[in-house]
């Protein structure tokens, strides 16, 4: 453990930070996993807003910094194409 005053708050902040980080990644991977399962029971309604969801979570987390911002482009543009195939069946 740190002595010094800043040096401590420093470390709270960080696990503060941490864990906000890894909820809000879980979320983030919650939200492309439900998307996963409305793709594969092919229920093409609840897909696309299952897709407004993960989007939405992907965008938020890129503008945090949780993740960079040509990974979230990358995810959305595989989802959107996941849907787009799951339609193209349907």
């Amino acid at each position: 453990m740190p002595n010094i005053k800043s040096a401590i708050k420093r470390v709270n902040v960080n696990e503060k930070r941490r864990l906000r980080n890894a909820s809000q990644k879980s979320a983030l991977r919650t939200a492309v996993k439900a998307f996963d399962t409305a793709v594969e029971g092919s229920n093409v309604d609840s897909a696309k807003t299952a897709l407004i969801t993960a989007t939405k979570k992907i965008d938020k987390a890129a503008t945090k910094g949780l993740i960079h911002k040509n990974t979230a482009n990358r995810k959305k543009s595989r989802l959107a194409k996941k849907l787009n195939l799951a339609v193209a069946k349907a």
